[in-house]
């Protein structure tokens, strides 16, 4: 029983796709100024309706946990963009042929892709102060996406993802 377990521990350790995030910031920028939020009324996230509301729910949700207020006259906002886009299988069989003769050689060697490629999802969440610097903080973040996930799931992957991308603010500055 005990096997089991571990084993079923390992699988799900394994079938969790990572996460990777990219930060970016303007270095004057004094982010204890930033307290309250909004998003922009016209974004164009790049996302289906549903999954942008999951998106957006996950936003606010840490974000308040995090102690920031959503409101109208907000002191910065947020702008989501998304795109997908096909990653080519790393997994390659190579195949040789090769020959000599008296002192000379030559060969062939070709590699076939083996399995399937990936579709991955880049999230640019940015945070905007119109009124000051303009774009101050930036997060791109790159995970595996699964088109035919049921709702539970995509919900739990955007905040995982919200998570890892805020993680990052506000920026350790030295």
């Amino acid at each position: 029983m005990k096997i089991f377990k571990y084993f079923a521990l390992i699988l799900c350790l394994a079938s969790c796709a990572p996460i990777y995030v990219n930060y970016d910031y303007e270095k004057t920028t004094n982010f204890n100024e930033y307290k309250t939020y909004n998003f922009f009324s016209n974004i164009e996230s790049g996302l289906n309706e549903l999954d942008e509301k999951r998106l957006i729910a996950a936003l606010d949700y840490k974000l308040n946990e995090m102690g920031l207020v959503k409101t109208q006259n907000a002191s910065f906002y947020i702008d989501i963009k998304s795109n997908e886009f096909q990653e080519a299988s790393r997994n390659n069989v190579g195949v040789g042929v090769g020959g000599g003769n008296r002192g000379f050689g030559g060969g062939i060697s070709v590699g076939i892709p083996v399995g399937q490629s990936s579709i991955n999802r880049q999230i640019t969440i940015e945070f905007v102060d119109e009124n000051k610097t303009g774009l101050f903080w930036q997060a791109i973040s790159e995970s595996s996406f699964k088109q035919n996930q049921n709702p539970e799931k995509r919900e739990a992957r955007f905040k995982a993802i919200v998570n890892k991308v805020l993680e990052g603010y506000p920026p350790d500055i030295k």
